[in-house]
């Protein structure tokens, strides 16, 4: 059993920041990439930057220069620094892994979402 848990949404003002965090947990051997989704309402579930296991990154058009994305490999967590945030950025994140576990199968895995609202 793998787990990814999230931390770190929250309300802000536009300009400001926010740091998420997503830890995984459980039977893992590997992780691969690690990513960082969103959806807002009435919209598609978008790709907002991914970091692989070697640190490749890459990112939505609209977050470069104002997100980071980051991960702690002895940690199994992966991070989103959000700065210069936006109204347009509010939405519901959430955190993927691609993990191989002990039984050597590979899947996908998300973390519960958590809401980032900006405010203008």
């Amino acid at each position: 059993q793998v787990e990814l848990g999230e931390s770190g949404g929250g309300l802000v003002q536009a300009g400001g920041s926010l740091r998420l965090s997503c830890a995984a947990s459980g039977n893992i051997f590997r992780i691969n990439t690690m990513g960082w989704y969103r959806q807002a309402p009435g919209k598609q579930r978008e790709l907002v930057a991914t970091i692989t296991s070697g640190g490749s990154t890459n990112y939505l058009g609209s977050v470069k220069g104002r997100f980071t994305i980051s991960r702690d490999n002895a940690k199994n967590t992966v991070y989103l620094q959000m700065n210069g945030l936006k109204p347009e950025d509010t939405a519901v994140y959430y955190c993927n892994a691609r993990i191989l576990d002990r039984l050597l199968r590979s899947d996908d895995y998300w973390g519960q979402g958590t809401q980032v609202t900006v405010s203008s």
